[in-house]
């Protein structure tokens, strides 16, 4: 394994990362073994041999939080029936990629891979983690960046940026942006649902 670069975030103060190359597939599923029990705030993503290694910053545990607060309030309030999935990992030989999404969801039943995986992004990563989530085959990818969703839906050539997700056609990315309140957690959910409760009706 060759050691590349430790880069800090230069905006946010916890969050850093380490990029390794040439780290073949049993390294990599042995740093899992290793380090996911004993460090469970760190992220690992890979991709052909190239591993990215990094920490997030409270501000991006509490938007990823929140966010998936927001998204299950939603999914509960319009009787869809789902599995959350969190922050575990999914990886495949096959494709020699892997990584732990911020949050991840299965719509329906529980499945091999996540139908859907949430990205908060506050500073670029060193691997482009949709090569991996294209890798696993997740049918969308719903990025947080600068206060607005970027919605990218799996197609045969790779990620499309869509406007409206496929897989809820009925979600106002707009309003759930809006009550994306981190510091006010309990307030932002509640008021999300009765918002919801007058506008959609379940299923």
């Amino acid at each position: 394994m060759a050691l590349s670069s430790l880069t800090p975030s230069p905006n946010v103060g916890n969050e850093q990362r380490v990029l390794l190359y040439g780290v073949d597939w049993q390294q990599y599923e042995g740093l899992l073994d290793v380090l996911g029990d004993s460090f469970p705030t760190l992220r690992m993503n890979y991709l052909e041999g190239t591993l990215e290694i990094m920490t997030n910053s409270p501000e991006h545990e509490d938007l990823k939080k929140m966010i998936g607060m927001l998204l299950e309030a939603y999914l509960q309030e319009t009787r869809t029936r789902f599995h959350a999935g969190g922050s575990t990992t999914f990886h495949k030989a096959a494709k020699q990629c892997g990584l732990e999404p911020d949050e991840c969801y299965c719509l329906g039943v529980k499945k091999e891979f996540p139908d859907l995986a949430i990205e908060v992004v506050i500073t670029s990563g060193l691997i482009d983690k949709l090569n991996i989530y294209q890798g696993l085959g997740v049918t969308e990818v719903w990025q947080w960046q600068a206060g607005q969703f970027l919605l990218y839906r799996l197609r045969k050539t790779g990620y499309e940026l869509v406007e409206a997700s496929e897989l809820l056609p009925e979600l106002d990315f707009a309003l759930l942006a809006s009550y994306v309140r981190p510091n006010e957690q309990f307030d932002a959910v509640m008021d999300f649902r009765e918002i919801i409760r007058q506008t959609v009706q379940p299923e």
